[in-house]
């Protein structure tokens, strides 16, 4: 039985998408040492090509792939929105995939579906990859940024907010309203993008000569029940006049855990929350926020994505805000 692409994919280690380009000679898309594995393969296995199947796989693609964590907050539609609607513009469609929540596996699976459709890009929104996956997502030789994630040392090409500046900026609007006992909640302290809005409030506090204690910080990973159980750790008689939560939706639980001890928001606690989504203007006092550009980060994302000049780039911030409710 004559081998096929399939087997040529299995024997070198790749996807068949990838071995259709390096037959088809597209450069672009693969390094050299994934075509010494192809061709080997291919030569092993007496592998003879359909000139017209190969043609109708690797025939230049109109898709864009999304992959999307599971997150369990809600900025990712406004993301959405920006990448879907400049899509629009470019005749272009957009496949949303699913990646989990910090699973290498699930990531992985993601990843290879997206290669083995021979998609034009990769936008990865909310992403946190795993270190295991960085070769898999290079390898695809397929044009990728991720989009609301920092990545150290600048490893791969994103549009995020400024983590740093996030925790900053909170922490100094705060202390600009007479605070003086800010608590941090709901943040993933273990993550590069925690660590950073982290930093931002530690560098805040300290450049206007106020202290804090270990206590007042509390780590999650941005969900509505972390929200919840940070308001628990600081009880009732806590002596914090306000609290920065790690997204909108913790800041929710935050707000709800405070209500039931009686506390008084804004009166008793302040509370003020990262992202500004419509969950602020939800809830009862409307939530005061450093509000992110969601839609900009997508839409910036998906024109530079396909761009000329995508080669040349590097990274980008788009701004922030503090919009002011009713909760500070």
């Amino acid at each position: 039985m004559a081998a096929t692409i399939k087997d040529v994919a299995r024997v070198s280690g790749v996807s068949p998408a990838t071995v259709s380009r390096v037959l088809s000679n597209q450069k672009e898309f693969y390094s050299e040492k994934t075509a010494k594995k192809v061709r080997a393969a291919v030569k092993k296995l007496g592998y003879r090509r359909n000139t017209s199947a190969v043609e109708l796989v690797t025939q230049r693609s109109k898709v864009i792939a999304v992959l999307v964590s599971s997150t369990q907050t809600n900025f990712a539609d406004q993301i959405l929105k920006g990448i879907q609607e400049r899509a629009k513009v470019r005749d272009l469609s957009v496949m949303i995939i699913f990646a989990g929540e910090g699973d290498a596996d699930i990531q992985a699976k993601a990843i290879r579906t997206v290669i083995e459709r021979s998609v034009m890009g990769i936008l990865l929104v909310a992403i946190d990859l795993d270190p295991s996956n960085d070769e898999l997502l290079e390898s695809a030789n397929i044009p990728f940024i991720f989009i609301s994630m920092t990545l150290k040392n600048g490893k791969f090409p994103f549009i995020s907010s400024n983590d740093f500046d996030i925790g900053y900026q909170a922490t100094k609007y705060l202390i600009a309203k007479g605070h003086r006992k800010i608590g941090f909640a709901a943040t993933d302290l273990h993550s590069f993008v925690g660590n950073l809005r982290y930093e931002g409030y530690r560098d805040a506090m300290r450049d206007n000569q106020l202290q804090f204690e270990d206590d007042w910080i509390c780590d999650g990973h941005f969900t509505y029940q972390d929200g919840v159980s940070a308001m628990k750790h600081y009880g009732s008689q806590t002596p914090l006049t306000a609290v920065i939560a790690s997204s909108d939706i913790a800041g929710i639980g935050i707000l709800n855990q405070a209500n039931s001890y009686g506390m008084r928001v804004p009166d008793r606690l302040a509370i003020l929350t990262v992202d500004g989504t419509q969950l602020c203007d939800i809830v009862r006092p409307k939530l005061s926020s450093v509000t992110q550009s969601f839609y900009e980060m997508g839409a910036k994302g998906m024109d530079m994505l396909v761009s000329e000049s995508f080669k040349d780039f590097y990274s980008m911030y788009t701004p922030i805000k503090i919009v002011e409710r009713e909760s500070v």
